[in-house]
């Protein structure tokens, strides 16, 4: 035991050190792309309301670990995921809060096989395919409001539908699933993948 520390405060420390928090795993576009969706994600929530928060693409959402743990497989996933490019399909629509209005991506061949790297090193079983996306808007919106976002994004940024982009970039994010707000995410590690 530490000088100075007593019997409870090393359990505390301990237990901080074992807690468990939401971690995910986004690519993030470089900046000048960064730039333009920040502008288009700013115009849809002054009109639709919702959270502000960072663009990126969600290569693993919400696993619970420690942050420790989350910190050494994301070592792991950047030595392994080399860098690639991303393509808007289409401006879509989701069924839930975090997939409101979103950029579709096409799942080519290099997009889906980063997060297949990302999952096996995280130990992350997907429910489902994967299916990569760029978030403009999170809300609990009508299907009619979703409509009219989707309508008002392709009026905003008219050229965002054919947007390619290089992913560079990985970030390992807590993301408290509960906090709507978004006001407690914060970025916890940052890689660079080699080309």
């Amino acid at each position: 035991m530490e000088a100075g520390t007593t019997v409870m405060q090393q359990v505390q420390i301990s237990e901080a050190v074992l807690e468990k928090h939401v971690y995910s795993v986004w690519a993030l576009p470089r900046e000048d792309v960064r730039v333009r969706v920040k502008k288009l994600m700013e115009g849809l929530r002054s009109e639709f309301g919702g959270p502000q928060f960072e663009p990126h693409v969600t290569v693993i959402g919400a696993i619970r670990l420690t942050e420790a743990e989350a910190r050494d497989r994301f070592k792991k996933a950047c030595e392994t995921v080399k860098a690639y490019s991303a393509t808007v399909e289409k401006i879509d629509t989701g069924t839930f809060y975090y997939q409101c209005v979103y950029l579709l991506l096409h799942p080519t061949t290099e997009v889906v096989e980063a997060s297949a790297l990302c999952c096996s090193h995280f130990g992350y079983n997907r429910s489902g395919s994967y299916m990569p996306h760029l978030s403009l808007l999170y809300g609990d919106l009508t299907d009619e409001e979703k409509k009219k976002a989707q309508e008002k994004a392709y009026i905003l940024d008219e050229g965002i539908s054919s947007l390619s982009f290089p992913i560079s970039h990985l970030a390992l994010c807590k993301t408290d699933t509960e906090d709507k707000s978004c006001k407690s995410w914060e970025t916890v590690d940052e890689c660079s993948l080699q080309p």
